[in-house]
């Protein structure tokens, strides 16, 4: 019993004496009080979790190469392998500065390379965009790439002769249309800088078809044409008054520079024209047009050439005035701006009859078209016989003008809505009504300048077809998107000189060999042929493309006429 009593009573002297107090299971519990084997547990995870990355980095280190491994100190730098060891390291990063140096010009080029397509064969390539694709608008980058740089620099010295010193004059007419008035133009400023002549101001011939008498002060700006040119070449208004025998000009082969050939070089001017000229002293050269190529002639000349044609040649006020006020109705047709777009539609009867294409049509029209043909082209029209296969070989070439109906097809394949706003500009269309009420049908708002305008408004520009054309001209140029359907001058001009403002400006040439391969497949839904019409014209609005040789600065100014901005 003593020793019971003995052994209980030192039991409670050491539970007494414990530093230790029990928590109470309330205590326990509250979560803002740690528990110690929680933190214990917690702080050999950490150990172990830094003991595994001190051993990752070791490995990682002792296999780097000897020269590295120096380099951070791993290594006697003074041992003989790892001073080897450095100096190949050294020698590396020297040849790899060394060659990065060489090529950062050829990097920097690379990054800052302006959008430009280039030919892949007959495919246009043209770099990728990160934007969506717009119905209205070229890509940003096309259109921020480039800037015209065709006008005179501030540091150019002018080196027009004196009337005592100049070479001669000569004297052209500018036949055919508008257009290709337009073109003769500037072909004729140019002739008369590679001779060091004087440049009589070209006289606009009457045309067999234009039937027009209009004349260069009846449609262009003489006074700024000649002022903003008198550091390129002396122009004068009038034959000089010590020259009496002004018909001949008109009609002596004595005083008429023939057999130019066509697209001759600059070389073939000062070999075989200035001579004459020097001799005559007054020349007229006819016929003129085309009388000059592109790319055998100096870059500076067809500089000159871009000045002409989109500095030099400019409209009377009135006349843009006018194609102002147009242009602003076509924005505003919806009660809001909206943009709008112009169509070249090229079917007029002559145009369709000098294709020798074949067109939809009732036995009665192809008849009389025949006879029309037979009437106005009888060499090439002989018995009629191999009309049919021409026809059909050109139509798969391309070669066609588009029908009215094929046009509305293609737009509304690109995604044009049926809301469209067109600004229509043509000649009659063959076939009238009937031809045209399947584009009228699917696009609406077709508008000509005839049904923008009162007859009093027009009545002052009809006198003159030129002016009409020129409106034309003008309201297309100002187009958000112009469509052309068939070649031609006018298209051709409309076209480079939408580029020449920075390609922002959409400006669509259809593939029309493709439009006729398209249609002429009767198991194609419309899915596949919207695919196909996308695809193919995502490079043919008019984006910034090299002028390569023998394609002609009017549609392509870019390579003589255009910097990188």
């Amino acid at each position: 019993m003593a020793e019971l009593r003995h052994s209980g009573d030192r039991g409670r002297s050491a539970s007494g004496s414990s530093p230790v107090k029990h928590s109470s299971p309330s205590a326990a519990a509250t979560p803002f009080l740690s528990s110690p084997t929680a933190a214990s547990i917690h702080d050999r995870d950490r150990e172990d979790r830094d003991k595994d990355l001190h051993r990752a980095a070791s490995a990682f280190l002792l296999s780097l190469p000897h020269p590295i491994r120096s380099l951070v100190s791993l290594e006697d730098p003074r041992s003989p392998s790892a001073s080897l060891a450095y100096r190949i390291l050294i020698a590396f990063l020297s040849f790899f500065l060394f060659v990065l140096f060489l090529s950062l010009p050829s990097i920097w080029s690379r990054l800052n390379a302006p959008y430009l397509c280039k030919k892949d064969g007959i495919t246009l390539r043209c770099p990728p965009v990160s934007e969506p694709p717009s119905l209205w608008e070229n890509p940003y980058a096309a259109a921020t790439s480039w800037k015209p740089c065709a006008e005179r620099r501030p540091n150019e010295i002018s080196d027009v002769p004196s009337e005592n010193d100049t070479a001669g004059y000569i004297f052209i007419h500018a036949e055919g249309g508008l257009n290709q008035q337009r073109i003769a133009i500037c072909n004729a400023v140019a002739v008369a800088k590679i001779m060091n002549a004087t440049l009589i101001l070209p006289v606009l011939k009457q045309d067999q078809i234009w039937k027009d008498q209009t004349k260069f002060e009846d449609i262009f700006d003489v006074d700024h044409f000649i002022d903003y040119l008198k550091d390129d070449v002396r122009i004068i208004k009038d034959i000089p008054d010590w020259f009496t025998e002004k018909s001949e000009l008109f009609t002596s082969i004595k005083r008429t520079v023939k057999n130019i050939p066509k697209y001759a070089s600059a070389q073939f001017y000062i070999d075989n024209v200035l001579p004459r000229i020097k001799e005559k002293k007054i020349m007229s050269i006819k016929p003129f047009v085309d009388r000059l190529g592109y790319d055998n002639v100096p870059t500076e000349i067809n500089r000159l050439r871009c000045r002409v044609n989109y500095h030099a040649l400019k409209f009377l006020p009135e006349i843009d005035e006018m194609a102002e006020k147009l242009a602003a109705r076509m924005r505003n047709r919806t009660g809001g701006l909206n943009p709008y777009m112009a169509l070249h539609l090229r079917f007029e009867k002559g145009m369709v009859g000098l294709s020798f294409c074949d067109f939809v049509g009732t036995r009665e029209e192809k008849e009389m078209m025949a006879a029309y043909r037979k009437k106005e082209w009888p060499r090439r029209y002989k018995n009629g016989s191999h009309l049919w296969q021409q026809a059909l070989r050109k139509r798969k070439e391309g070669r066609c003008p588009l029908e009215p109906g094929e046009v509305a097809v293609i737009l509304r394949a690109m995604g044009y809505p049926k809301e469209t706003q067109i600004y229509v500009a043509s000649g009659q269309v063959y076939g009238g009504k009937n031809r045209m009420a399947p584009l009228r049908h699917m696009f609406p708002n077709l508008v000509t300048k005839e049904e923008l305008t009162s007859k009093e408004e027009l009545d002052h520009f009809r006198k003159h077809v030129t002016s009409l054309a020129a409106l034309d001209f003008l309201v297309c140029l100002k187009s958000d998107v112009f469509v052309m359907t068939h070649g031609g001058n006018f298209a051709k001009l409309i076209i480079g000189a939408r580029r020449y403002t920075g390609h922002k400006l959409k400006s669509i040439k259809p593939d029309k060999g493709l439009m006729s391969k398209s249609f002429g497949d009767p198991y194609m839904g419309w899915a596949g042929f919207v695919e196909d019409v996308v695809i193919t014209h995502q490079t043919r609005t008019g984006l910034p493309e090299a002028t390569f040789p023998n394609y002609d600065l009017w549609e392509n100014p870019l390579t003589p006429c255009m910097c990188r901005a």
